[in-house]
């Protein structure tokens, strides 16, 4: 063999050396901001080069004219700048798109050889997929810290919810919610009053996920203080929807239907106001189902809106539902469950206490779904007078 065969082919021997070198040191970390840096050092080193960068991230290894980065990085097609050359390899992803191209510069009069070429188009094979992995892996992190923080506006939202149903003479009381995702847009709220009444409120904001929820909780926070300035249903309503409106333009996109109640154990009544909600379902004593409250403007959607209050008597076997849309909305292919539905599932619940009629209405709910998946959260609450 001659001197220069053997040289060649020690030559491509320390280059396969590096090469391989090259792709361990790129592929011992999973940080982005390292595979970027490692992979430019080997580059600029390894060929004894001017400089390197990636176009679509900030890193750059070397002597990088700033005018150079801007034009190439914006896709501007030059071959010559200031006395330099340069080439450009492009790095694609699994789908074989390219997200970015590894450009290197030339010191002048320098001109790369074959198996130069060669080790910079391998590297830059490398260098795609430790780059996509470390992309992954960033992706991963944000999504375990947006779960995390998901979780704890969940248990938040939870904490917010009423834990015990209040002790009311001569009635039974119970709620239930779920939300269609983390956290949800329903909302829930049981207050007894010092003079003996008992207040709810159930509510929908508008839309779903963390931003209904956060508008949830600050309608909870206004209410009560509302409520414990001894205003009327009426007045808390007109004063909310004013707070809510003047609260701008996301807040109005994100108005809330509710349903206020006060019930007065003493005299047996109770006293509606709803804005814009569902109505909710009595039966009597007669055993007929009646659909009261009738529907005002919703919390929020309109400045000047006006709110009226209905008052009626509980029968010694009166039963009340309130609830939110989610529980209509169900569906099983494009066939909806339906208010009609609903109604008459409450109603032939009978004398369950208020808890087994949850239990009832849910699994009716769960049949008629037939385990698809549902868009809506869903609550509920019964109020039954038991003597």
């Amino acid at each position: 063999m001659e001197l220069s065969e053997t040289l060649l082919a020690q030559q491509q021997v320390i280059r396969l050396q590096a090469l391989l070198e090259a792709s361990r040191q790129i592929h011992s970390t999973i940080q982005l901001d390292e595979v970027l840096r490692i992979a430019l050092q080997i580059v600029v080193r390894e060929l004894e080069l001017g400089g390197a960068f990636f176009t679509a991230f900030e890193h750059t290894y070397g002597d990088v004219p700033a005018e150079l980065k801007v034009f190439l990085s914006s896709g501007e097609i030059t071959s010559q700048m200031s006395g330099e050359s340069w080439l450009r390899f492009p790095l694609c992803d699994k789908r074989k798109t390219r997200f970015t191209d590894l450009v290197v510069l030339l010191p002048a009069r320098r001109v790369l050889e074959l198996d130069e070429i060669d080790f910079l188009e391998t590297l830059s094979l490398q260098a795609s997929v430790a780059i996509e992995n470390a992309r992954f892996h960033e992706r991963t992190i944000q999504w375990q810290r947006i779960e995390s923080d998901l979780e704890s506006a969940r248990l938040v939202q939870q904490s917010l919810l009423p834990q015990q149903m209040p002790q009311i003479p001569r009635y039974a009381l119970a709620a239930r919610s779920m939300t269609c995702y983390e956290v949800g847009g329903d909302y829930l709220d049981i207050v007894s009053m010092p003079c003996g009444d008992t207040v709810i409120v159930v509510g929908d904001v508008a839309g779903k996920g963390l931003t209904s929820a956060l508008v949830g909780m600050s309608f909870r926070s206004a209410f009560r203080a509302m409520l414990h300035s001894n205003l009327s249903l009426v007045e808390i309503a007109t004063q909310m929807n004013l707070l809510h409106y003047n609260e701008g333009a996301e807040s109005r996109r994100r108005y809330v239907t509710a349903f206020l109640l006060r019930l007065n154990p003493e005299t047996n009544t109770i006293e509606v106001v709803n804005a814009g909600h569902n109505p909710a379902f009595l039966i009597a004593d007669d055993h007929i189902p009646y659909k009261i409250g009738a529907s005002g403007t919703p919390i929020g959607m309109l400045p000047f809106s006006s709110y009226v209050s209905e008052q009626y008597v509980l029968g010694s076997s009166a039963r009340l539902l309130v609830y939110t849309d989610g529980m209509t909305e169900v569906f099983r292919g494009e066939e909806e469950f339906g208010e009609a539905r609903l109604l008459q599932a409450f109603s032939d619940c009978g004398e369950l206490t208020p808890e087994a009629t949850l239990a009832s209405l849910w699994s009716t709910l769960e049949t008629f779904s037939d385990g698809q998946e549902q868009c809506d959260d869903m609550t509920a609450l019964v109020l039954s007078r038991t003597s």
